[in-house]
């Protein structure tokens, strides 16, 4: 869900109807979290997943999820602060992913793959299997800023409980607020508290990142240990 182009320095700042929290932020995520996602996995995720999954099985050491991660810049970057860790930067766009050898692969310190699925289907296999994450990022996912679509960010998705089942600590990271704010609170609901804050850094690590700086816009995140 990262946007890919980077080149411009004239990032538009969020656009939205919604004034402070979703009104229907309680009452969606609750009942999330009380229902059973049974919606059933696609094919290529499954078999996409069965590929990384004998990798992570046979991998002695910490893995890290990079999810969202657009043309697997941020997978990169995440690899080489965490040199021995495995990273998997998981997509649903392949054009996105295609544009990761020819454009913004960092090097070759660090380990990490890039693998195309959707994420409503790869968490669920995830904790499915039993993973051990030890970092979960989710760096600039499309915030859906109009009201109506509160149900396509990922906090008030019916997928939002697998986020919390796969554990490790997360860092979300966005250019509009209210999306933080928003997962603090569904984080909230589910019995974990957290807050947002405002981030910022010597480099950036996404596309999104730094096309957001270089248009003057801040970042904000959270971190929790899940």
């Amino acid at each position: 869900m990262n946007e890919s182009n980077s080149n411009s320095a004239n990032s538009r700042s969020i656009t939205t109807n919604q004034t402070g929290l979703n009104e229907k932020l309680d009452e969606i995520v609750l009942r999330h979290l009380k229902a059973e996602f049974k919606k059933p996995i696609s094919e290529h995720t499954q078999k996409a997943f069965d590929e990384v999954n004998e990798k992570v099985t046979s991998f002695d050491g910490n893995v890290i999820l990079d999810s969202c991660c657009g043309v697997g810049e941020s997978t990169a970057n995440l690899a080489k602060l965490h040199p021995k860790s495995l990273v998997i930067g998981i997509d649903k766009s392949a054009h996105r992913l295609q544009k990761h050898d020819v454009e913004y692969k960092q090097s070759e310190q660090g380990q990490y793959i890039l693998v195309r699925a959707d994420l409503n289907d790869f968490w669920r296999l995830a904790v499915a299997e039993k993973w051990e994450i030890t970092h979960h990022y989710l760096l600039y996912p499309n915030p859906w800023p109009k009201a109506k679509h509160l149900q396509r960010r990922w906090h008030g998705s019916a997928v939002f409980p697998y986020i919390i089942k796969l554990g490790g600590i997360l860092e979300l990271r966005s250019n509009w607020q209210t999306y933080v704010d928003e997962f603090a609170r569904a984080l909230e609901l589910s019995g974990h508290i957290t807050t947002a804050e405002s981030y910022q850094a010597q480099e950036a690590i996404t596309p999104f990142e730094r096309k957001y700086w270089a248009s003057g816009q801040k970042s904000h995140r959270l971190i929790i240990e899940l």
